[in-house]
């Protein structure tokens, strides 16, 4: 019984087993099944050679280590000859049925050679002796080129030398060579190996480069936790970002697989190999035996420290295994093959506790105890920080392992209708979808699913594969058809695998160029849209223009998406998370399209007939801002925008000869406003009264100032203020704007919206210009003593657009300045948008002579022909000089508000290049109010 206990030793059986055990679990988890097999059937004949290695005589050891010596240097040598090549590397030699790798039997010659020749005890002979040997293998290893193992052979080499006892003298020079060389090592490492080393001392490797492996060695650890990801159905897919997840990041991949308990398994069970071996070579019986076991047990404990710290990476990844636990039939025997070794040290020697002390006479090896709890130490301290990782970025490296294995689709949303205050669809989603499937994830080969997805797309299978084929190497997801949302219901309904179905994002526009400069388009983002919309996805579709930029947020709804799974490769292995899209809200307008209908059909007619270049009409609330029609002439096609942009009909557009259609002259046209700013000039004169409004004075055909003569649009006999604004007599507002100075006319135009933005909701707004003698020398221009008189009259340098018109205009009637705002509010509920409350103005209560006159001006003067209106009105008409007008030079201006007693809306015209206001922009102003203000059936017209 006592013998059996001697020759026996379980534990470091035990833990042989283990490692082959926990190495299976690695390689079955990462759906390594061959090398599972060929693992384990190597493993099985390595037990065997165990069993005859154990039996081995103690008296054969040094026979028997000549015999794996000349064996390893015979196939090292015939490595350069016939050895089989990877990854650069001539390494294997090839016997048919199975490889073997000679560098791994190297190690363990290496240990028993120098057994043998250093068991003597130490003299200069020996001690030259065995580096001349252990040389021979080194130098074949290190030619194939394997530096790692050729270093371990090194290492192994000196902690022989260590062992034995070697004294200090002889061996601090040799440490110190191999120290001093270091950095020559350089010079014969291949490019592979100097990135690893790179990577190793750099903090800012490229992860998707060189630091590919240990990015994803910390992900694997990391993710782990205590049981690992096995049980994940995606496991597989997970451990094929590891490289070398069977070799030299095994222990990595263990961890990710099965857990940081498995991983400590390997750690105790490397650490009980350590310390039997150590035992046994305590209780050897021979100074040779003692050497081998503790050699047995260094080799065990290197490999393990140097493969684990390259798995956490605290060591270069150098390509270790882990023996027994990595995959590799060499060194899976060769590890048995040691293990034999140490147990047949142990059946020779005497059974006694590794802390009892040393006979002297024995001199056993150097440091055995401290080396044994070095490399435990170290190992439990490995473990530590592999508990470290996970505790501190688990979180974050499962994520990382998420993300870096799934690709999302983006799946659009449905863009919300544009509606006009009556639901009257003004912006719409052309109703088709593109039917999609993910390249790699549809398999054109399942000719059922093909036919099936070719008969509701109405093509052939062949098309369909064409399609694929062509497109699906590069792009995950191929579109191989449009179709009616029926067709693309019983898409969906078919549930075939890898197909999509998605909105085209076509936008249509019912009334195209009537509304085009208000509602604007749809684009695909480019780099603004991204800095505008940070999260935006790629090939999105936002508003580029008009409202459907103003309101994007809305209206773009959220997009979903479906994920996919992929391998390293890219391809595509299972669905993910799908997230559903959301469709934009609906957005209504105050916009009323019958209005606008009238107002461009009357507007295209006025500059049809006085051959104006542009045209501009805004039809506003004047209680709160809202903006009922705004009709700009000539317009655009934006339905030409897609997306996919028509770039025919869009170049056709661009070679228009004219005024640029794609402005809105409503709000990004500025021009001098002519006498439709007298009665801004006017209110200043209640501001800052110079001139009492009853008094008369003498106008005439024209006036002379500073040497020039500034004419009258017509003579005329004296006026006071209300007759002035009547008939429009620019006379006395050159006078009245002498009398007020440029200073005072511009504080109360700006309090009037002149020279400012209205604040409307469209991008793009022109500012206007609002000259004074200061701001115009600030731009190097020169204030003339004539430029007060023509300020008074609204020319010279005053620039204004239409909408700063009508705010104006709507101003003075009501007292109060609003915001112009198109949007009402938005989804089905319609939620209101808040609109900016009126801003009282600080002269209200003293503009009543100023309405007088635009009351006057109504009803019989410039602008008469609102006499006819069933309701009374106020207006203003201009004719304004401008040079970059067509024909005489002449813009046509009309503003009017109604009722005039309780306004509710301001009308207000221009046509550039159209002549007289009163006669151009008066018929369409009239036009619009008779449609807002229809007479009750048999009531005539006044007369």
């Amino acid at each position: 019984m006592q013998e059996d206990k001697r020759e026996s030793d379980p534990w470091i059986v035990t833990a042989a087993v283990v490692l082959v055990v926990l190495g299976l679990l690695n390689l079955t988890s990462t759906g390594m099944t061959s090398h599972a097999v060929r693992h384990a059937l190597f493993a099985a004949a390595g037990l065997g050679l165990m069993r005859v290695v154990s039996r081995l005589r103690m008296g054969d050891l040094r026979a028997f280590g000549w015999a794996i010596f000349t064996v390893t240097t015979a196939m090292l040598a015939a490595v350069p000859l016939a050895g089989v090549a990877t990854k650069g590397a001539q390494r294997w030699l090839d016997f048919g049925i199975f490889t073997i790798q000679p560098s791994e039997l190297a190690k363990l010659a290496v240990v028993l050679v120098s057994a043998g020749l250093l068991a003597a005890g130490f003299t200069l002979g020996r001690f030259v002796a065995t580096l001349a040997v252990v040389g021979i293998p080194v130098a074949l290893v290190a030619l194939q080129p394997d530096l790692s193992t050729a270093v371990v052979l090194v290492v192994t080499a000196g902690f022989m030398l260590v062992l034995a006892r070697v004294p200090l003298l002889p061996l601090l020079p040799l440490f110190m060579l191999g120290i001093a060389s270091l950095p020559l090592a350089v010079l014969f490492l291949r490019p592979y190996q100097l990135e690893r080393v790179h990577v190793f001392l750099s903090s800012n490797a490229d992860p998707s480069g060189a630091g590919w492996a240990e990015m994803q060695a910390n992900i694997a650890i990391g993710s782990g936790g205590l049981w690992g990801l096995s049980r994940d159905p995606l496991f597989e897919v997970r451990a094929e970002y590891l490289p070398e997840s069977e070799h030299d990041l095994a222990f990595a991949s263990l961890v990710y697989g099965w857990g940081l308990i498995a991983g400590i398994a390997v750690v105790v069970a490397s650490s009980v190999i350590v310390w039997r071996a150590a035992l046994a070579a305590r209780t050897a019986r021979t100074r040779e035996a003692a050497l081998v076991a503790a050699g047995v047990g260094g080799l065990f404990g290197i490999h393990a420290l140097v493969s684990i710290g390259a798995s956490l990476s605290l060591l270069p990844h150098n390509g270790m295994p882990i023996p027994l636990f990595s995959y590799g039939g060499t060194a899976a025997i060769v590890g048995f093959v040691a293990v034999g070794l140490v147990l047949a040290v142990r059946r020779d020697g005497v059974a006694r506790p590794l802390w009892a002390p040393e006979p002297r006479r024995r001199r056993r090896p150097r440091g055995l105890s401290v080396g044994a709890v070095t490399v435990t130490a170290l190992l439990v301290a490995m473990s530590l920080f592999t508990w470290q990782l996970q505790h501190d970025r688990g979180a974050d490296l499962r994520a990382m392992s998420d993300q870096q294995m799934m690709r999302c689709i983006r799946l659009p949303a449905e863009r919300g209708l544009v509606v006009d205050r009556n639901g009257v669809p003004l912006a719409v989603n052309v109703a088709e979808y593109a039917v999609a499937v993910v390249a790699r994830m549809f398999d054109e080969n399942d000719a059922g699913s093909r036919r099936r997805l070719a008969s509701l797309l109405g093509i052939s299978p062949e098309e369909v594969t064409s399609v694929v084929r062509e497109r699906g190497e590069g792009e995950q997801d191929v579109v191989v058809g449009t179709v009616a949302p029926e067709v693309a219901r019983r898409v969906v309904d078919a549930r075939l695998p890898g197909v999509l179905v998605v909105p085209s994002g076509r936008r249509h526009y019912p009334y195209g160029a009537v509304l085009a400069s208000v509602l604007g388009h749809v684009g695909v983002a480019d780099e603004h849209d991204m800095e505008r919309w940070p999260h935006l996805a790629l090939g999105s579709r936002v508003g580029k223009a008009g409202l459907e930029k103003q309101y994007d947020a809305l209206l773009r709804g959220s997009d979903g998406k479906q994920c996919v799974y992929v391998d390293p490769s890219g391809h595509p292995v299972a669905t993910g998370e799908r997230v559903d899209p959301v469709r934009g809200h609906d957005l209504r307008l105050h916009l009323d399209v019958g209005v606008q209908n009238l107002a461009t059909d009357a507007l295209t007619e006025a500059m049809r007939k006085s051959r104006g270049d542009l045209g501009a009409a805004i039809v506003m609330d004047a209680r709160n801002g809202a903006v009922l029609a705004m009709a700009s002439v000539p317009g655009f096609d934006n339905n030409v925008y897609g997306p996919p942009a028509d770039l025919v009909a869009l170049a056709a557009q661009a070679q228009t000869p004219g005024p640029s259609p794609l402005l809105n002259n409503v709000t990004q046209t500025a021009v001098p406003p002519g006498s439709t700013f007298k009665i801004v000039v006017a209110a200043a004169n209640t501001q800052y009264p110079v001139l009492a409004p009853e008094s008369v004075i003498e106008t005439g055909a024209a006036y002379t100032y500073g040497g020039h003569t500034f004419r009258n649009w017509q003579p005329m006999g004296p006026h006071n203020l209300l007759q002035a604004i009547q008939w429009s007599d620019n006379v006395y507002f050159y006078k009245l704007g002498e009398l007020l100075g440029p200073e005072n006319i511009a504080a109360v135009a700006d309090q009037l919206g002149v020279g400012r933005r209205s604040g409307i909701d469209l991008p793009g707004e022109a500012e206007g210009f609002l000259g004074t003698p200061a701001n115009v020398g600030s731009i190097g221009a020169t204030w003339y003593p004539g430029s007060t008189l023509l300020m008074g009259i609204g020319q010279g340098t005053v620039n204004a657009t239409p909408i700063q018109v009508a705010r104006w205009t709507s101003g003075i009637a009501t007292g109060a300045m609003v915001t112009p705002q198109l949007a009402a509010g938005y989804g089905p509920d319609v939620v209101p948008i808040p609109t900016a409350e009126p801003v009282r103005l600080p002269f209200a209560d003293r503009l009543d002579p100023v309405r007088a006159g635009m009351r006057a001006s109504a009803a019989a003067g410039t602008a008469g022909q609102l006499a006819e209106l069933p309701v009374p009105a106020g207006a203003k008409t201009g004719t304004a000089e401008d040079p970059s007008a067509p024909g005489e030079g002449l813009n046509a201006w009309f503003s009017a508000v109604a009722p005039f007693d309780a306004p509710q809306i301001v009308v207000s015209v221009l046509v550039r290049g159209g002549g007289f206001g009163s006669a151009t922009s008066g018929p369409v102003v009239k036009k619009i109010l008779d449609y807002y203000f229809p007479r009750p059936p048999g009531v005539l017209p006044i007369r």
